[in-house]
């Protein structure tokens, strides 16, 4: 089989590493460039040449499967393109990754379906925004509508840090039209949690659950990132709390996309918030997760290929997911500065060695190859995944990983699956 992974960071670097084992795989191709992708895969210069372009190469090379990591192409419609020239792709149609690509649809379809989440208000204008605000109690979390890379939330504790949030999405369009509207949403406390589900229309197949990390600080502090770190599963939980999770949120929210017309195809990602009252819903995503999927697909025990498979040919039903218990924690090495200004360019040490330890993947995400040496090429630049029979374990084998890498600049948290993540 020919297999296309689309993107180029640490998440489309797991799954790359986890098909390349499948044996159904023979080819295996991605638009991403960064040095551990390219060391597995033959890559596809076109990704910059827009979808249409993508589609016309992978029907000319007869791709049979097309994996998709980034929500900004599914968001404006390659599920689409692909489906419509007859190539399987995994990843949902335009019209069903808008519950991403839209906070308030996302909102509205959960309170029509009585799908738990925060109490919130739609605003069309700053000025809305500012004063249906003062009908919530502080701290408050203020939203982009749209996109914003994983920047457009803000937590306020006072009445200023609410306006100037308002003001910054949607008069300073900090984050462009995704700031055309903003939800104001009451803020959640408890135990946050990612919750990710196979889905082929109604049909729905979960995975264990995740916790990402995305304060920059220890201790969940500092502005947000894309995401520090991950581990998996996740300590905590209750027994039932996934069969919960399916039960209240995944399952209803699928049934309700295909009521709507928008039945949804791909990778469900709810991002929780696990209350006195149960888990509520943060936000939903319509792709894996990162740095959660490398924590995840280590993990995961069956083909990588026959599961994407399964997804995009709608035969979930007959599929059996085995994971491993081992439990995967995943650290990442960022750039100093990030999310803020940094520079690259700087040679990566230490890879060969940690390469070759046992229980330790090092995905890579903000780097590249020049001549014969890796340097960082971007604020994430890899995460380092140790696996363990235990949390204690697997914590132990990562940070050992992590202390035989060098770059200048190099950043870690250093308390990656040791404490709760707060709402962020």
């Amino acid at each position: 089989m020919k297999v296309l992974v689309i993107g180029s960071g640490g998440r489309e670097h797991a799954l790359v590493w986890g098909l390349a084992k499948s044996p159904h795989v023979t080819e295996l191709w991605t638009t991403g460039k960064n040095a551990g992708i390219c060391e597995i895969a033959r890559c596809v210069p076109l990704e910059e040449q827009g979808i249409n372009a993508l589609c016309d190469w992978a029907a000319s090379q007869q791709i049979d499967l097309t994996v998709v990591g980034p929500e900004a192409q599914l968001t404006v419609g390659i599920a689409d393109a692909f489906r419509g020239k007859g190539l399987a792709i995994v990843g949902p149609t335009k019209a069903a990754a808008e519950i991403e690509g839209s906070k308030v649809f996302a909102k509205e379809l959960m309170q029509a379906n009585g799908i738990p989440t925060a109490g919130f208000a739609v605003c069309d204008s700053a000025a809305e925004a500012k004063k249906r605000a003062r009908q919530f109690s502080l701290p408050l979390v203020i939203k982009a509508d749209g996109l914003a890379a994983g920047k457009g939330v803000s937590i306020c504790s006072t009445w200023a840090e609410v306006d100037q949030a308002i003001s910054d999405i949607m008069e300073a369009k900090m984050f462009g039209d995704a700031g055309e509207r903003a939800v104001i949403e009451e803020y959640l406390s408890g135990m946050e949690v990612s919750v990710f589900a196979f889905v082929s229309g109604t049909d729905v197949a979960m995975m264990p659950p995740a916790q990402d990390h995305k304060a920059i600080y220890d201790g969940d502090q500092g502005p947000n990132t894309g995401g520090m770190g991950a581990y998996s599963p996740v300590t905590g939980l209750s027994a039932t709390f996934l069969d919960e999770v399916r039960e209240c949120i995944i399952q209803p929210t699928v049934n309700a996309m295909a009521a709507m017309g928008r039945p949804f195809s791909g990778i469900l990602f709810a991002g929780l918030m696990v209350t006195d009252q149960g888990p509520k819903v943060l936000e939903f995503n319509c792709r894996f997760g990162d740095p959660e999927t490398q924590a995840l697909i280590p993990r995961l025990e069956s083909d990588l290929y026959e599961v994407l498979s399964a997804v995009a040919h709608g035969n979930l039903n007959n599929l059996e997911l085995r994971w491993s218990p081992a439990t995967a924690v995943c650290v990442v090495l960022a750039s100093a500065g990030y999310p803020g200004d940094y520079v690259t360019g700087f040679p990566i040490s230490g890879l060969g060695e940690v390469t070759a330890l046992p229980d330790v993947q090092v995905f890579h995400s903000g780097t590249k190859r020049v001549s014969d040496q890796v340097v960082t090429a971007g604020g994430r630049v890899l995460g380092i995944t140790g696996l363990g029979a235990t949390k204690e374990e697997a914590i132990a084998r990562a940070y050992s990983a992590v202390d035989r890498i060098d770059f200048i600049g190099k950043y870690c948290r250093k308390d990656i699956a040791q404490r709760p993540a707060k709402q962020s």
